[in-house]
């Protein structure tokens, strides 16, 4: 025979309510402060199609050398490599990030406090740009293509595709 009670249960739903606004606000500040920080899980499993494809997905192309033709050369890799996103979900995250700057660096967050700053125009650190980057690009953190791709394989390493990140990542 089952016992129930009429009395209410006082004292869980405050509580509940307290930690959930608490772990929110804690997520927030946790993403904000491990931007792109690659766990050994996720730095397993970047793109890994061949350089050849990279290059010829964009060869004969010509792209402007600013941030419209980074986010095209750009997608053009990513697709060639399997990488979603989309021209929409690169521009959004870039101009919250680094307002289109390639040479935007953050020196105040928590990474720049270990010394190691977030760098280009998706504010990449250089250990998620090591185990994202995508073969084919440039080596060099600040290179617009190689930032962008980079950051969207982490991104969709992490969150399904970059399209699908709306705070600091």
């Amino acid at each position: 025979m089952a016992i129930t009670t009429t009395q209410p249960r006082t004292g869980r739903t405050p509580r509940f309510r307290r930690i959930s606004a608490l772990g929110i606000a804690t997520t927030g500040a946790a993403a904000l402060a491990l931007t792109l920080v690659p766990t050994s899980a996720q730095a397993a499993a970047p793109a890994a199609k061949s350089a050849g494809a990279t290059q010829a997905a964009t060869a004969g192309t010509s792209y402007p050398d600013n941030l419209d033709g980074w986010i095209r050369e750009s997608l053009d890799i990513m697709k060639a490599k399997g990488i979603p996103g989309t021209y929409d979900g690169l521009y959004r995250n870039i101009m919250r990030e680094s307002s289109g700057n390639p040479n935007a660096q953050n020196n105040t967050d928590v990474n720049a406090q270990n010394g190691t700053p977030s760098k280009g125009l998706l504010q990449v650190i250089q250990p998620t740009f090591a185990a994202y980057h995508v073969e084919g690009t440039s080596q060099n953190l600040t290179d617009p293509v190689a930032n962008i791709t980079a950051a969207a394989n982490y991104a969709a390493d992490r969150y399904g595709s970059i399209d699908n990140v709306d705070s600091a990542y």
